[in-house]
C-alpha cells in the first residue's frame, strides 16, 4: 500500500505527536507508528486505519491535540497556516490532494538552493525552483516526473486554481497551496532554497496554471 493516502496518513500521524517519515509507503515504521498512536488516543492495537480511525485521527489533527473529537467542520477554502518551523499546516478540510502536496513540500524545507537540484532524482541534497516544485506536487502524483519552469508554463490548466496555482516562466516557477507561498527565492529571510512564506511576491510575466478540479 502505498501512495497519496498513505503520505496524508503520515502526515497527520506527525502532526498527532507520533513522527512519522512521509514517504508514501505503508510499511513496518507506519504501521508501528500507527499502533502507537492507537495506545495513545485509547483505541483497538492492530495497525490498521479503518475509517472510524481516520476521522478520528482527522479531528485530533484539526484540535492540535490528541484524544478530543469535538470540533466544528470549517470552511473547505480555509487557508493553510505556517507553523513556528517553517512548515505548512493543511487546513482542515483541504482535499487530500491538497494535504499530500504540503507533507512533500514540507520534507524538503530548509535544504540549500542548488541549480538543477531535484531534477536528476527526486531525492537531492538541495533542490532549484522547478526542483521544489515538482518534489511538492510530485507528493500528490500531480506530475510523474521532475518538470523545468518552463514546462510548468503549459502544465495543468489555465489560470489561478482553487487550491493549487503554479506561477512560471522561462526562468522561475513557484506555488501558492492554500494561500501560502512555496518558492525558493523571494523569501522573508536572505537565505534561499524551497520555503513556506505567507508573503505573496509580483507575479507580472508568469503563466498562471493549476491542476485539473483543484
Amino acid at each position: 500500500m502505498r501512495g497519496t493516502d498513505v503520505r496524508v496518513l503520515q502526515d497527520f500521524l506527525t502532526k498527532a505527536g507520533v513522527k512519522t517519515k512521509v514517504d508514501g509507503q505503508y510499511g513496518p515504521a507506519t504501521t508501528s507508528n500507527v499502533k502507537r498512536w492507537e495506545r495513545k488516543s485509547k483505541l483497538p492495537v492492530d495497525g490498521k486505519v479503518p475509517k472510524t480511525d481516520a476521522s478520528t485521527l482527522r479531528m485530533q489533527v484539526a484540535q492540535g491535540t490528541a484524544g478530543t473529537q469535538s470540533i466544528p467542520a470549517p470552511a473547505p477554502t480555509a487557508n493553510a497556516t505556517l507553523g513556528a518551523d517553517g512548515k505548512a499546516i493543511a487546513p482542515v478540510g483541504a482535499p487530500p490532494e491538497v494535504v499530500a502536496v504540503i507533507a512533500a513540500a514540507n520534507e524538503i524545507v530548509g535544504k540549500p538552493y542548488k541549480y538543477g537540484g531535484g531534477h536528476g532524482d527526486w531525492e537531492d541534497s538541495g533542490y532549484d525552483c522547478s526542483g521544489s516544485e515538482s518534489y511538492a506536487l510530485h507528493g500528490a502524483d500531480l506530475v510523474s516526473r521532475p518538470l523545468n519552469s518552463s514546462e510548468f508554463m503549459s502544465w495543468g490548466e489555465p489560470g489561478e486554481g482553487q487550491w493549487i496555482t503554479s506561477y512560471a516562466h522561462g526562468g522561475h516557477s513557484f506555488l501558492v497551496v492554500a494561500g501560502l507561498r512555496f518558492d525558493t527565492g523571494y523569501n522573508d529571510s536572505s537565505s534561499s532554497g524551497p520555503k513556506w512564506s505567507e508573503k505573496m511576491r509580483p507575479t507580472d510575466g508568469f503563466t498562471v496554471r493549476h491542476p485539473e478540479g483543484l
